[in-house]
């Protein structure tokens, strides 16, 4: 009987949600619905404002766009569940429809913490090598560039979402989370998960400490740099090309390091009493950084806000 036990599969899993705080999901579902709508609608323009017009064909809007393109991505592959979670009295998944919602949500996390770096990088050549800044950062180098973001990203949650499919569950199918996270998951495994947490604590390494030290070095150049620009509105045209990226930056990594703490390998008393904040936090990670990187990138960016306005010209001229 306990072998059965053992290798019964879990055939669907049971979102608890906000379950505990039914008078809270009503609000949040209007917030997130709004939030969400928001950022379809703030990087949807951002894509298109970059493709439609011709002086955005740059490195640093190419990748902007993928920023916008990977917070739609990421949104869209849990917002809809846990709007439905926040409506319907028995919030279920099934394993199959779980584990793709793992492999999306790690996939875009880690590569947008790929393709910061990558911004980064452009910043700094754009600043601190500004002539070389054609040869460096041409298309043969900057479509590269984000193509690897995204195969690194994805590669790395296919370790991850194949490691955590792969563990027996023991019928334990109740997730205390809003959605299907990699770390809620690993608390339902009914066996040793140090493999998962040393993988983990291993990505965590590579997609939080190498950009945020790479980026950080980035950054102390292009401070130097700019401080060494004898005039006050050099050194302030200067600081305006990165302020949005660096804003970004912190927001997200800020928001990213506090969340992904180290898994616990088992907490029988903590399964059903995870704190309301453990579960708030990545929803702030997941709805409000998507909602703002198009609106900090918008109003802190000339170029931007001056193709929007022509864009939104040329469609009532056309009209």
């Amino acid at each position: 009987m306990q072998n059965a036990n053992w290798s019964s599969p879990v055939a669907e899993f049971i979102l608890l949600g906000l379950s505990a705080h039914p008078r809270l999901e009503k609000t949040f579902f209007v917030l997130i619905l709004l939030m969400y709508l928001v950022i379809l609608l703030g990087n949807g323009l951002l894509i298109v404002v970059t493709l439609l017009d011709s002086r955005l064909h740059t490195p640093m809007y190419f990748f902007l766009g993928n920023l916008s393109f990977l917070d739609i991505c990421y949104t869209t592959s849990s917002v809809p569940l846990v709007l439905d979670g926040f409506l319907t009295p028995r919030k279920t998944i099934s394993f199959s429809a779980c584990a793709v919602q793992m492999f999306l949500s790690f996939a875009t996390g880690a590569t947008e913490c790929v393709l910061l770096g990558m911004m980064a990088f452009d910043r700094y050549v754009a600043i601190c090598n500004p002539l070389r800044y054609p040869v460096v950062m041409s298309k043969a180098a900057y479509m590269p560039m984000a193509v690897s973001s995204w195969a690194i990203g994805g590669t790395a949650s296919v370790v991850h979402t194949s490691l955590t499919i792969q563990l027996p569950f023991c019928g334990n199918n109740v997730i205390n989370h809003l959605a299907c996270e990699i770390l809620a998951v690993l608390k339902l495994a009914c066996t040793d998960i140090s493999i998962s947490v040393i993988s983990m604590g291993v990505t965590n390494v590579i997609f939080l400490g190498v950009p945020v030290l790479f980026i950080s070095i980035s950054y102390v150049f292009i401070i130097t740099t700019i401080l060494r620009i004898p005039s006050a509105e050099g050194r302030k045209k200067a600081f305006s090309t990165c302020s949005a990226h660096f804003t970004v930056v912190v927001i997200f990594y800020g928001t990213l390091l506090f969340m992904y703490r180290k898994p616990k390998s088992k907490d029988l008393l903590g399964d059903n009493k995870e704190d309301l904040s453990d579960k708030l936090i990545p929803l702030f990670y997941g709805v409000v950084i998507p909602m703002l990187n198009p609106i900090i990138y918008s109003l802190r960016n000339k170029d931007v806000k001056a193709a929007m306005r022509n864009l939104t010209a040329q469609k009532c001229f056309t009209q």
